[in-house]
């Protein structure tokens, strides 16, 4: 039994609400949420409409529903994107309505699912749904990121324990890394927190490194090029409106986009990668002229080849971001099977999709000009944590200059 968990667990809806979505007067905010996640939800749409949102939007989903559809539906229905939902998309977008993700799934949901069943749905949602998310990553409007844990998910973070046990424990580490005790206060610690995170990216964006290598004692040795006018963001973001907000809590990142066609070498994935309902440990990828050219895993090479092979611009990565070893998630000293949670534990990098604002002016600019500028373009954003205790960054500055930005797996200033 969680010692006032009521009080946390408003505490956190609150924070989502507050300082993640931080809904507007007036607005038509969305919850996407697991069935099995409903008390969350109903909590932020309480703390949604306090916040004087003029309707709130729920969209439910389901793991065993899920499963169901990818094992006995008929093949050709995961070629077909159903009008109404690209119809909703459309319309939440015409409104610039605010959108928060509760997660909970099963890490390993689509365990012996055909991969290409996976796959094949991935990129007629992807490119249906493609303005709606482009605009998300744009910034055209406020996202956020939550987590309510389920008993799949809790027994697979925490192994050793089982039902209610499994899940208090999770609640538990995600409470204590969301900086949510119950005295209310979550919100004014995450300001802090967002102004420290400011102060850094502040300093990484002084430097305007040309390049970043990377190197540690798993086998990475890794140089990313950086755009031109590139970057560095982390903490809270900005909609086009001055709106601020969180997209991920909790989140210990700073982040910016590599150059697409400028990666070079070998990278080992840290830890295993939750992908598509299913887990890909001990994996490394090759790069050549920003392209993945080769790649390695113990397990689950197969989802780890479709999600790479799901578009040309998922060959390529969209996002390096730094996390030091000793985040406070890092220092639970547990493995989230969940990327929101596990991404802040490590540094890591993602193949796919690049964020607009992680160069000068991307917002506004067409796919092209961004192409033009380094970005990368996908439907696919995959992150893989690559951060280690002996990681080391160096960057290469405009004139030469190399400077230490990780030592020891942690940040060098």
């Amino acid at each position: 039994m969680i010692e006032n968990f009521d009080a946390k667990l408003n505490e956190y809806a609150r924070l989502l609400v507050e300082v993640g979505m931080n809904v507007q007067p007036g607005q038509t905010p969305r919850i996407s949420c697991p069935v099995d996640c409903a008390p969350l939800a109903r909590l932020c749409a309480a703390a949604c409409y306090d916040r004087g949102a003029r309707e709130v939007v729920v969209d439910w989903n389901d793991d065993e529903l899920a499963r169901m559809k990818y094992l006995r539906a008929e093949e050709a229905v995961f070629g077909e994107y159903p009008p109404y939902q690209k119809a909703k998309l459309d319309w939440l977008l015409e409104k610039g309505s605010p959108n928060l993700a509760i997660i909970g799934s099963d890490p390993e949901m689509l365990k012996g699912v055909e991969p290409k069943r996976i796959q094949t749905w991935q990129r007629v949602a992807g490119s249906n749904s493609k303005a709606y998310y482009d605009a998300m990553d744009a910034g055209k409007f406020q996202w956020s990121i939550g987590a309510y844990p389920t008993p799949a998910w809790a027994e697979k973070a925490f192994s050793d324990l089982k039902g209610q046990a499994a899940i208090d424990a999770l609640w538990d580490a995600i409470f204590d890394v969301c900086r949510v005790t119950g005295d209310g206060k979550a919100t004014d610690r995450w300001r802090e927190h967002i102004e420290a995170t400011a102060r850094r990216c502040e300093i990484l964006n002084g430097y305007n490194f040309v390049s970043l290598h990377y190197t540690n004692s798993l086998g990475t040795d890794l140089t990313v090029q950086l755009p031109e006018n590139h970057v560095w963001e982390g903490g809270a973001e900005d909609t086009a409106e001055g709106v601020r907000f969180v997209a991920n809590i909790p989140t210990e990142e700073i982040f910016t986009a590599p150059r697409w066609d400028g990666v070079d070498g070998r990278v080992y994935g840290a830890m295993p990668l939750a992908l598509d309902g299913n887990l890909v440990k001990d994996f490394y990828l090759d790069f050549r002229g920003g392209r993945i050219v080769d790649v390695h895993a113990e397990q689950g090479i197969e989802f780890l080849r479709h999600s790479i092979d799901l578009d040309e611009g998922s060959h390529y990565l969209g996002e390096a971001a730094l996390v030091p070893y000793d985040s406070p998630i890092r220092k639970k000293g547990i493995l989230f099977y969940e990327t929101l949670f596990d991404e802040n534990a490590s540094c890591h990098l993602a193949f796919g999709s690049s964020y607009p604002t992680c160069v000068k002016g991307g917002a506004d600019m067409d796919e092209a000009a961004q192409k033009a500028a380094g970005l990368n373009q996908s439907i696919n954003h995959v992150d893989f944590m690559v951060g280690t205790e002996d990681l080391s960054i160096v960057g290469t500055t405009h004139d030469g200059k190399e400077v230490p930005v990780f030592v020891g797996g942690s940040f060098a200033f």
